[in-house]
């Protein structure tokens, strides 16, 4: 067994038994996964990366890539790496980002332990991960800290706004959401807590409004 990386940070004992059903989960869908949600979220990928500033050789972390759906919207000319910890997706994200050009480093990972050193991107791209891991509030953390000083993360997610409680719809779907794979009320305003970190725009986005999505500058 290889030693953990000096940069990566071990994830707590109670989500290691959560990670490995998760990834056993996501591994099950990866057939079926595009049909599902690529044309429902197409829309929202594309605006929430529009907001970003990609300029050839951005250093850009896609983080919970799965099988790649946001690749279509990124230019060719990044310095672009993927983690996700479903083979079973990556191996999907590896041929969409070979059919598309790009010259990624598309590897298996753990969003609450990543394994690059503090500030090595200039952008994060956390779109669909937080609302999945069992640990979001770690998760989020790791992806500030690989973020450098004064770079961009777009977040795009399921979630709930400030402390508003979850509406009837909501509330009634989460159950069987969460069985599933996702949680539909994440309180993201809440990950943000104590971190300095800018707010660039703040917006709902995708079917019904269903997803909030969240430009952020790190300070």
């Amino acid at each position: 067994m290889s030693s953990p990386s000096p940069h990566q940070r071990p994830p707590a004992a109670s989500t290691v038994s959560g990670g490995r059903w998760q990834t056993r989960r996501w591994s099950l869908y990866a057939p079926i996964y595009d049909r599902v949600a690529a044309r429902a979220l197409r829309s929202a990928r594309r605006d929430a990366i529009a907001t970003l500033d990609l300029k050839a050789g951005t250093r850009v972390l896609l983080l919970g890539g799965g099988t790649g759906l946001d690749l279509p919207f990124l230019p060719r000319d990044i310095e672009l790496e993927v983690v996700d910890a479903s083979p079973a997706m990556l191996r999907r994200c590896r041929e969409r980002a070979e059919a598309l050009g790009f010259d990624a480093n598309v590897k298996l990972g753990d969003a609450m332990a990543l394994d690059f050193p503090d500030g090595h991107f200039d952008v994060v791209i956390a779109h669909l991960i937080f609302a999945v891991v069992p640990e979001p509030q770690t998760a989020f953390d790791e992806a500030l800290r690989v973020l450098a000083s004064d770079g961009e993360m777009s977040l795009l997610d399921k979630g709930l706004r400030g402390q508003q409680p979850a509406g009837v719809i909501r509330r009634l779907l989460n159950p069987l959401a969460r069985l599933l794979a996702t949680n539909l009320s994440v309180p993201l305003d809440g990950l943000l807590e104590g971190h300095a970190i800018q707010r660039m725009e703040d917006r709902d986005l995708g079917p019904g409004g269903l997803l909030r999505h969240m430009h952020l500058r790190k300070i």
